[in-house]
């Protein structure tokens, strides 16, 4: 078999799973510092480590030319790298190809209102905004900044410019547990989804996480007291469960990594912002494509092959116990979210 065809063979990984959804950091920087994700004082990467737009540019191509489908950017908070417009530009030609179906991206809404015209223009279609609370003092708290304002006017801009938007809520039992119905009643209003998600044991933070571990599973048997829930079958290529709500009409999804594993389907891999494919959010199973994507094309897919060969089946997540260290070392914000 010629090299040329090896380097276009779909991506399967030890358990018959296609790998056509990557993640892909733009950066680990953020203009935010929520509690759950980072300490207060972060120790960003220096910027010479970061792969360039146009190395992030030639990996989302390799991983296009081996059938991957759905490309998401990701963080920290994409819209803060510098040139994030021309990478969205540059990967756009493979909507217009037809060899990639979906162009996304996941931002904390803050600087959304500047990019959202620019990005519908360069056919991305939906966002997902990362919104933990309605209520300015308790928003202020949770991402250590005052910025609900400037997220809520980002989600209109979005809207104005034709993007769908998707909201994401961490779960939170001390912050905004209350709340979470309104959230839910909101986002519906507006048109849009939402989907809850419990708190993920990654990185050293300021606070025990169990304390503010929210079980989903609880939660949507609370729930079904005061809403009618039928179960979904769509996907949106996520590790969202989605149900509909009778009483709003809208969609929620649980995303669950700790009270229901969701990873007997996962398609999924994420590249850091320094070229590390990380094979799984929950484990250190890793490969280096940058030294790879700065060798040879060959040398790039070879890696590749290599890494999915090593997928694993499932995280290791596990409820968790006070004072216990993270289930693994690197931020959410390097890993991308």
């Amino acid at each position: 078999m010629s090299l040329e065809l090896l380097n276009s063979l779909p991506l399967i990984d030890p358990f018959g799973r296609t790998v056509d959804y990557v993640r892909v950091s733009v950066t680990d920087r953020c203009n935010l510092r929520c509690t759950y994700c980072m300490s207060e004082e972060m120790r960003f990467l220096p910027r010479r480590d970061l792969l360039t737009l146009e190395e992030l540019d030639r990996l989302c191509a390799a991983f296009v030319r081996r059938g991957v489908k759905h490309l998401r950017l990701t963080g920290g908070e994409p819209l803060t790298r510098k040139g994030i417009m021309d990478l969205v530009r540059g990967l756009s030609r493979h909507l217009q190809s037809g060899a990639l179906e979906e162009l996304t991206l996941t931002t904390n809404g803050v600087r959304l209102a500047e990019f959202a015209q620019g990005l519908a223009e360069a056919g991305v279609r939906r966002v997902n905004v990362s919104l933990d609370s309605l209520d300015r003092a308790t928003f202020a708290r949770i991402a250590r900044a005052d910025r609900l304002a400037q997220v809520l006017d980002g989600i209109a801009a979005a809207q104005a410019a034709g993007l769908k938007v998707k909201i994401n809520t961490v779960a939170l039992k001390n912050d905004n547990e209350a709340e979470i119905p309104r959230l839910i009643q909101w986002a519906h209003a507006g048109g849009m989804d939402i989907s809850l998600i419990e708190t993920m044991p990654m990185g050293a933070v300021d606070e025990d996480r169990t304390d503010q571990f929210l079980s989903l599973t609880a939660l949507r048997e609370q729930m079904r007291s005061y809403w009618t829930l039928s179960d979904l079958p769509e996907r949106t290529g996520g590790p969202s469960r989605y149900v509909r709500v009778a009483q709003t009409g809208g969609r929620l999804g649980f995303i669950t990594p700790l009270t229901h594993n969701f990873c007997d389907t996962c398609s999924r891999v994420r590249v850091t912002c320094t070229g590390t494919l990380f094979l799984c959010l929950g484990q250190e199973a890793a490969m280096d494509l940058r030294g790879p994507l700065r060798a040879s094309d060959a040398a790039l897919h070879a890696a590749i092959d290599k890494a999915i060969a090593a997928k694993p089946k499932a995280h290791d997540f596990l409820l968790p116990v006070p004072g216990a260290r993270p289930a693994v070392a690197r931020h959410m914000s390097v890993t991308g979210g």
